[in-house]
Order: structure tokens, then sequence, then C-alpha cells
């Protein structure tokens, strides 16, 4: 029920000095639907934990706020199961190559001379040349071991995170990984597999120890170096 005070014309605004705590129901200045006012909070936070590649200063108060960003990666720096041998533009994306080679010398194919057409050449495509390579050749040996097949078998756990998508770079990637060799480490004055195919009867190798890359018979033994993007 509304009830209108007398001499007050409608929609005019009317200031009442009411005590909040006033008990006595009948007096002038009790108010009748106190709204509830709540707990003064206790001054106690949820504190801010840095994740990985990222760093917080200050203290979370007014005067010094949390100030969150990312820490940069760089070349050499191991990461994701890896060391990280090349970035793309923002920094935050790239390749990484295993820690040691997967094998120090192994066969490009799996017994027979097959055209996998796996011509990729150029960044991330040893990842699909990788599968190719795989599914072409499994069928002419199902416990066949080669190139490609022991670098998409690999995996490697950190920190409790399981990495296994790495593959047989392309020409490429492994020049890339060549340029950054020392940074990597871990290499041999040898020539190391590419993914890149150039012929039913030859694959692209890279010398490590003068950068020439040239092509070999799928048949003869090379190293072999897998690497993964992120």
């Amino acid at each position: 029920q509304t009830t209108k005070l007398a001499g007050i014309a409608d929609g005019a605004e009317v200031n009442v000095q009411a005590d909040w705590n006033q008990a006595t129901i009948t007096a002038d200045d009790f108010i009748k639907n106190k709204p509830t006012i709540p707990t003064a909070a206790d001054g106690s936070e949820t504190k801010v934990t840095a994740g990985t590649n990222i760093s917080i200063t200050g203290s979370g108060t007014e005067t010094s706020p949390y100030t969150i960003s990312t820490t940069p990666l760089t070349i050499g720096q191991a990461y994701q199961g890896g060391i990280i041998f090349w970035l793309d533009a923002t920094g935050q994306h790239g390749l990484i190559a295993a820690t040691a080679d997967q094998n120090t010398g192994i066969q490009w194919y799996n017994g027979t001379y097959r055209y996998t057409g796996t011509a990729g050449d150029g960044l991330y495509a040893g990842a699909m040349n990788t599968a190719m390579i795989v599914a072409t050749q499994m069928a002419d040996n199902q416990s066949g071991s080669f190139a490609a097949k022991v670098c998409a078998d690999y995996s490697v756990t950190v920190g409790g995170v399981t990495y296994g998508d790495w593959y047989l770079p392309s020409k490429y990637e492994l020049n890339l990984l060549y340029l950054q060799k020392i940074a990597v480490g871990g290499f041999a004055s040898a020539y190391y597999w590419s993914s890149t195919e150039n012929n039913i009867s030859n694959a692209w190798i890279q010398a490590f120890d003068s950068g020439n890359q040239t092509n070999n018979l799928k048949l003869f033994t090379n190293r072999v170096r897998a690497v993964r993007a992120f």
C-alpha cells in the first residue's frame, strides 16, 4: 500500500532523514524494508600463479597491480620435448628438434623402391611427407624400420606431458636445422635424411659438416633427427 504525504505534489522528490538502526516501528524514521548490507571483505585474495613461459610481477594491490606477460622463446631453448631451432614472426610458434638422433644409420625405403609422392619441400611439409611415406611403404614389410617410421614412432615425456607428433623433416626444414646445429647440438659430421623424395629411387639428404644437399639412393643408410611443430 502506498501512502501519500499531505502537502507533497505528485512526482516531487522527497529526502528523508532515516536511522538504519531504528528499532521502534512507530518512530518517524523507522525503515520497514531495510536492505541487507554485505559483510566487508577480509582483504584476502586468490594469488596469481605463472604458467609455462608466463611471468607475473606486482603484488596484486592497487598501488602494485599484477602485470602478466609471456616469456620470449629463443633458438636453442629446451621446449616441449626438444630444442627450438626455428621461430616464426610471432616468436610463439616454430619447429623443435629431438635432443639426439633417432638412428645413426637407416634406409629411407622399406625394402622396395616405391614412388611415395612426397615432393613436399617447405615449412611443415615434413609432417605430411612422413605420413605418406609410412602409409605407402608399410605394405612392403609390416615389421620393417625406415627413416620416416622411426621419426613417426618417436615420443618423449617431459613434465608429465608426452609429445608424440614427431616427423622426418622436409628438405627445407632439414636445412633450417643444419643452420642451427650448434644451438641444438648432438649432430655428427655425416649425412641426414630428409622426407623429400626426388624420384622413385632417390631422396634428399644433407651433409651436416658442409651443409651440402644432394640426392641419395633410398637403400643407403644415413642418420635421422626427428622434428615437430608447435
